[in-house]
């Protein structure tokens, strides 16, 4: 799913629609697996003089666990987007209360990306946008990072020879 069509302004073009790379969740969703799983142990060795109220316990307690160890970690990262379009960068996050933030293409200086050893193992990295602000934005576990770098640096040489 793309950012909606009515948020783009006219003849405005989606470059890119990314989300953090999947190894931002993996730690979250293994440790989901587990509890499913202790859960699942609890149940098949709980006495039969325990059945059913303790298997009820076990599993209330495996599901108020799973909320804050995997669901909403995920929810979190399904809801948070980066969008690059041919006019700007687009940060949309949020599951009820959504925070949204544009830099417009023409106010970033310098586009890099950097890499550390685990990003190359995954395929992903930071990319790294110098603006006239004092910080520059730092957008973590973009996958393709390198891809995404040259296509930015197109963009960008592109509106510089050829202004609107």
């Amino acid at each position: 799913m793309g950012l909606p069509r009515r948020l783009l302004g006219d003849n405005e073009h989606v470059v890119f629609h990314l989300r953090t790379h999947w190894k931002r969740i993996f730690g979250h969703v293994v440790l989901g697996l587990l509890i499913l799983s202790l859960a699942t142990l609890g149940t098949l060795l709980m006495p039969v003089s325990a059945q059913p109220i303790g298997s009820y316990i076990v599993w209330g307690i495996a599901v108020i666990a799973l909320f804050p160890a995997t669901i909403s970690p995920v929810l979190k990262w399904l809801s948070s987007t980066f969008t690059i379009t041919d006019r700007r960068i687009i940060t949309r996050t949020g599951i009820l209360n959504k925070k949204g933030h544009d830099i417009p293409l023409n106010r970033i200086a310098n586009v890099a990306y950097d890499h550390s050893f685990i990003d190359r193992i995954f395929g992903c990295g930071t990319l790294i946008l110098e603006t006239s602000a004092d910080e520059p934005l730092h957008l973590d576990d973009i996958p393709q990072v390198e891809k995404v770098h040259v296509r930015m640096t197109e963009i960008l040489f592109a509106s510089t020879r050829n202004p609107e």
